[in-house]
């Protein structure tokens, strides 16, 4: 029998993660139109709990891929204790549940739940290449906005890649530029979380891998196979390699997956 993704509203079977000394961060979310954190309309954000010495910061997410679609960027100020995921290591829950359907209700519940992170923006719209190849008429970037304190020096993004079995762009724990109008400017690669084998077959995709870029009906599936179960390592993603239904003249890319601008704001 297969195992149920975390359904879109965060409610279903789930395994919380357990915070150790370096925070777990994920994002996740199958709506894929994008949920807020707080507040109304647009993107939503978590501002720093305190007034003191407040630090606002622009966040640009832009997708360089030509054929692989984003769920909408998470990003997320943090101290030095928060980690998203890393090269080598187990894969947590919220950092599966990205990478599988992107979910966005474990990153809710850990900011909520997370002193060291001290503001988050999440965005309300999927990221698909420069040129539309769909024609969904989403962006291919997407700008946020949020407030963080002196305690919260560094940055995380996570996207899913939507048109793969287990895929996420992001940065881990980089840091903020430090001056008012300074800027810094990243790349982000795509990592493979190790939740399942990479099959590249729209069946064992989620619905919107088709038709966020080449159109057509939506084909794929809500539910994890246990038969392509992996380790749960996180690892460089490979790429598209062509075994299945996704061309990788069509779903491929070359890394960096995508460009992170920071921008350090004068406070309102």
């Amino acid at each position: 029998m297969a195992r149920p993704r975390r359904p879109a509203d965060g409610n279903g079977p789930t395994n919380t993660p357990r915070l150790t000394r370096r925070r777990a961060l994920a994002a996740g979310g199958a709506a894929l139109a994008g949920a807020a954190l707080v507040g109304a309309g647009g993107a939503g954000a978590r501002t720093g709990d305190d007034d003191t010495d407040e630090r606002r910061y622009r966040v640009t997410v832009a997708n360089l891929t030509p054929g692989q679609p984003f769920t909408p960027p998470a990003v997320a100020a943090h101290s030095a204790d928060v980690e998203v995921f890393a090269v080598g290591d187990p894969a947590n829950e919220p950092t599966r549940q990205v990478a599988e359907n992107g979910n966005l209700g474990p990153l809710v519940d850990l900011i909520g739940a997370t002193d060291e992170i001290r503001g988050a923006a999440v965005g309300d719209a999927p990221l698909v290449p420069r040129s539309d190849p769909g024609d969904t008429g989403y962006p291919s970037y997407a700008s946020l906005e949020l407030t963080a304190d002196e305690e919260a020096p560094y940055l995380t993004f996570v996207g899913m890649l939507v048109a793969t079995n287990d895929g996420i762009v992001g940065l881990d724990t980089v840091p903020l530029p430090g001056a008012v109008n300074a800027s810094r400017t990243y790349y982000a690669n795509g990592y493979d979380v190790g939740t399942e084998r990479n099959t590249e077959l729209y069946e064992d995709l989620v619905p919107p891998a088709k038709t966020l870029i080449v159109g057509g009906e939506p084909e794929g599936t809500t539910e994890s196979d246990p038969d392509l179960a992996e380790d749960d390592v996180v690892r460089p993603h490979p790429g598209i390699v062509g075994d299945g239904d996704l061309d990788p003249d069509v779903y491929g890319w070359d890394e960096p997956a995508a460009l992170v601008q920071v921008e350090r704001l004068a406070s309102e």
